[in-house]
């Protein structure tokens, strides 16, 4: 009988259409996972403010040491970083200790649902087309990866670089 490793792997990604709140951060946190265990090279996170993301628990942020290799590189795009820095102190302390591989922009011209809600990933994306009442689309599709990225792009090209991993002060 073959050795059997006890290290539980993340479930499968879904794909299709999703409701609720829930559901969305026990995705975020499954995909971070996910990103960790199969070596995703790139990850896009993108969000308003990432007001209701789960991105300050302890989970994710273990995922992303996990995750956090040579090559690695997460883009953070957002409206504004000022809700994200109140909102999820383990996060901000990851992001100093990674500031190599992060690069943040804001959009701070985008309207309040301009800048979409999604993680993209060369495998598999996820966009909240309506935040408000939490539905998602998630998928594994080249089509919608190559479009959600194209939006993405843009919005990433009209920002500007935005949350530092230190503020100097005099």
């Amino acid at each position: 009988m073959p050795p059997t490793d006890s290290t539980p792997s993340p479930p499968l990604l879904p794909e299709g259409r999703i409701v609720g709140r829930e559901d969305f951060g026990a995705i975020v946190r499954q995909a971070l996972q996910t990103a960790a265990s199969e070596g995703w090279q790139q990850l896009l996170l993108s969000d308003t403010d990432f007001a209701d993301w789960p991105l300050g628990e302890r989970a994710v942020v273990e995922a992303l040491n996990a995750w956090s290799r040579t090559g690695r590189t997460l883009q953070l795009l957002a409206r504004e970083f000022d809700t994200l820095r109140q909102r999820h102190p383990r996060f901000v302390g990851w992001r100093t200790t990674w500031s190599h591989i992060v690069e943040a922009r804001a959009c701070r011209g985008a309207s309040g649902e301009g800048v979409p809600s999604a993680i993209w990933t060369p495998a598999w994306t996820l966009e909240r087309i309506d935040p408000e009442r939490s539905v998602l689309v998630a998928s594994r599709s080249p089509e919608r990866k190559v479009a959600l990225r194209e939006r993405l792009d843009a919005f990433w090209l009209k920002g500007s670089p935005a949350f530092p991993a230190t503020v100097l002060g005099l």
